[in-house]
């Protein structure tokens, strides 16, 4: 086990609010903070991580401020989910070079994993999701991944590790991604071959348009994700000043939702909020989108706790169904109202409620599909 001391920095709370306080019902008063020691987190049922390397998008301003002024909007948000435990480790200290912070952001997120804990990871440029993969690498642990990102960072062209990282990440021998998902892509910043090499691969890409209109369908994609990040650029320009790629994107409802389903998946260990520079933002207004979504997080993660196992039948809704020429099992849970189905080797995926009305129509739900080109 690593002593965490070496690759961590304290966080000071009265830097972060000023002389203002916290009161009894909010979130600064319930966070377990690394303020002198590294809190003990054997109870931690979330833990925040602030990362501030953002060589790789090509800025070299020193460390970004970008986690310590989320914090200050997250920290001041009231404390409704009293089964949640979350501790705060501080930062993660900047490497003399990128592979340098690479290599930190790895140990600290692998020692988490290791324990069992769900981490947030705060700040940083988007090619910090190379990181957060190789805690995975370094654990042997065979993944599913998703970006939410208006962009799809494949651009071997580009010199910014943060337009290329997806190379190394879906790429590199020996590979642990089993399967990758896009959510919120922008057509006009994709080339379509891009899209056409992704859908040869089996992964699933996801366009804007497609998500909003019933973002509830993002759900089972992201049940089934282990790592999850999100790039702030797929948010749009007026719900978030800091997000300056494009005037279109999801609103700031839609990215709480997709938080939200986060905290609510077993599955993911590990979420990134990437892309947030402070010096772009407007009168902090991403800094609260960003701590809203984290609030949003934690109220999935309440819910998680909600859910029955899935050996516990009593707690399901069956539904066996025919659809050509195929048989297969639809449940629900009766806690959450959430769906699984059934594959041929009678593995359960998430699924959602307009996959058993395709499938109850003697359709094959494209999920299913999928799921079966993949095995």
């Amino acid at each position: 086990m690593y002593d965490l001391h070496d690759f961590l920095m304290p966080i000071d709370l009265h830097q972060l609010n000023g002389d203002g306080g916290y009161n009894d019902g909010q979130l600064a008063k319930h966070i377990n903070a690394y303020e002198t020691d590294i809190p003990d987190i054997s109870d931690a049922d979330v833990v925040l991580v602030g990362v501030g390397e953002i060589r790789g998008s090509g800025l070299d301003e020193g460390e970004s401020s970008a986690a310590n002024k989320i914090r200050r909007q997250l920290y001041h948000l009231h404390y409704w989910h009293t089964d949640i435990r979350i501790a705060d480790m501080g930062n993660i200290k900047t490497g003399a070079t990128l592979n340098d912070s690479y290599a930190a952001v790895k140990t600290v997120l692998a020692e988490l994993l290791r324990m069992k804990k769900t981490v947030v990871l705060l700040g940083g440029s988007h090619d910090i999701t190379l990181a957060q993969y190789f805690a995975y690498k370094e654990l042997q642990q065979v993944i599913e991944a998703t970006c939410i990102d208006a962009t799809i960072d494949l651009r071997g062209e580009s010199p910014l590790r943060s337009e290329n990282f997806l190379l190394e990440l879906l790429t590199s021998e020996p590979n642990l991604v089993k399967h990758y998902n896009h959510i919120g892509f922008q057509s006009y910043f994709v080339h379509p071959r891009m899209l056409e090499t992704m859908d040869k691969l089996r992964f699933d890409c996801h366009r804007v348009g497609v998500a909003k209109e019933n973002i509830e369908e993002m759900e089972p994609v992201i049940r089934n994700t282990h790592l999850l990040s999100f790039d702030i650029s797929a948010i749009k320009n007026s719900e978030s000043p800091a997000s300056r790629l494009s005037p279109n994107g999801f609103s700031g409802e839609e990215a709480c939702a997709l938080a939200r389903f986060a905290g609510m998946s077993t599955n993911v260990s590990s979420f990134g909020i990437y892309g947030y520079q402070p010096q772009l933002d407007m009168h902090d207004l991403s800094a609260k989108q960003i701590a809203q979504m984290l609030w949003y997080f934690i109220d999935g993660k309440s819910r998680s706790k909600q859910e029955a196992a899935m050996d516990d039948r009593h707690s399901f809704n069956e539904f066996h169904t025919r659809f050509t020429e195929v048989e297969s099992v639809f449940i629900q849970s009766k806690r959450t109202g959430r769906w699984w189905m059934q594959l041929p080797d009678k593995k359960f995926i998430a699924c959602s409620h307009a996959d058993y009305l395709h499938a109850s129509h003697n359709e094959i739900p494209e999920r299913w599909l999928r799921a079966q080109e993949r095995n």
